[in-house]
């Protein structure tokens, strides 16, 4: 059995949990989360615990069983306590701006980039740092994700948008000319 499949989840205060059809809707004091249940599984909704469950032994059993157990953990902690990524800019006149609920990037480009937020994501910046924030850790994930591609950060100076804490692996530039030349060459 999943080891972690077969954890109960813990539910708690001001946190409801349903299961309508196959579906799971976890509502919190940030917002509600909509979870579709595959065949395989069993959902069983206690007072103050949550318990998933495996109908078979087959192949897509085993495998849904701890991905729905994690994703019933990450909504309950998105709706009670926000996910956040945060990115952070480097280079030379790299800007981040909010403008109404859209992120404004100035990264090296002829125009600044414009990136509007998917629903129940919002954006923050600070001293570089972009904050991206939301109750559904795979949209959060996304958005980030998302984000930095506009600009990834180069292997020669690490310049671009990367993840807070990213290190990035620089590449030795060109090597200069060797002092002589080639014998021969003039």
């Amino acid at each position: 059995m999943s080891r972690i499949g077969k954890q109960p989840i813990s539910i708690g205060t001001g946190i409801t949990v349903t299961v309508q059809g196959s579906n799971l809707v976890v509502k919190g004091p940030h917002g509600e989360l909509t979870i579709s249940i595959p065949e395989a599984i069993t959902i069983h909704v206690d007072d103050r615990a949550v318990s998933v469950l495996r109908r078979s032994e087959d192949r897509r059993a085993r495998a849904m069983h701890g991905l729905i157990r994690s994703e019933i953990a990450n909504a309950i902690q998105g709706v009670t306590a926000l996910w956040s990524t945060t990115l952070e800019l480097s280079g030379v006149g790299y800007r981040a701006s909010v403008n109404g609920q859209s992120l404004v990037l100035t990264v090296g480009f002829s125009h600044p980039v414009t990136t509007l937020p998917p629903q129940g994501i919002t954006f923050a910046v600070n001293e570089g740092k972009v904050v991206v924030t939301g109750i559904d850790k795979r949209v959060v994930g996304q958005t980030a994700a998302t984000i930095r591609e506009i600009k990834k950060p180069e292997p020669y100076k690490g310049k671009g948008i990367k993840y807070e804490g990213e290190r990035i692996r620089k590449k030795a530039g060109k090597s200069a000319k060797a002092v002589g030349g080639a014998p021969g060459a003039k």
